[in-house]
């Protein structure tokens, strides 16, 4: 589990294809590496992935096709940045909220307009996840917890702060910057109990 609240962002170092799927080696400065061990979690971009190398300021991870398939992770090449964030200890302050890791479904950036020190940006879902949004609720952009302004059938909007477009990627995101995007935990076990999820 993860709490949506970046401790650092990264970067693409390498990727390599390995029969479908994909290995990315991420330099991650000042994540903290050294409690980090093989088999832990980390968050990139939003996407919960499991260490299977380490150096002193870089992990390796594998790519399945299905979080290729789920996430813009396959669309990254050496270079762009990324938003990291170390597995949730128990104990540690939650500052966000509960977040698994798993991706949802890809959005887009649909405008952004500041107002006055911060930006508020308005992004495109998918229909199938469009419920799960609610205004005033959480919802996780590219591994960040934000809290929604505004929604509508197919778009929600949200207000992001000085430090956040500074201490994320979120200050870099133009035009129809594709991003990850994970529903609010608890909205989806709801939708399930009560027998609404339709999704495949």
């Amino acid at each position: 589990m993860f709490t949506g609240i970046i401790q650092t962002v990264g970067s693409i170092k390498s990727r390599q294809p390995e029969g479908g799927d994909l290995k990315l080696e991420i330099k991650a400065p000042g994540l903290g590496l050294d409690e980090v061990g093989i088999g832990d979690s980390i968050a990139v971009d939003g996407v919960c992935l499991t260490v299977t190398g380490l150096a002193k300021d870089s992990f390796v991870a594998d790519l399945s096709k299905e979080t290729l398939a789920c996430s813009t992770l396959g669309k990254k090449r050496a270079g762009d940045p990324v938003n990291l964030e170390k597995a949730l200890c128990l104990g540690a302050a939650l500052g966000g909220h509960l977040v698994s890791g798993h991706v949802d479904a890809v959005g887009r950036l649909v405008s952004r307009h500041d107002e006055a020190r911060s930006v508020v940006m308005t992004f495109w879902l998918p229909e199938d996840i469009a419920r799960f949004v609610a205004a005033k609720g959480s919802v996780c952009i590219d591994g960040v917890s934000l809290t929604v302004n505004r929604v509508t059938d197919h778009e929600f909007s949200v207000n992001v702060v000085p430090h956040t477009l500074e201490a994320t990627t979120m200050g870099r995101y133009r035009g129809s910057t594709e991003v990850n995007l994970e529903v609010d935990l608890v909205a989806r076990y709801i939708d399930r109990l009560m027998g609404g999820d339709r999704r495949k």
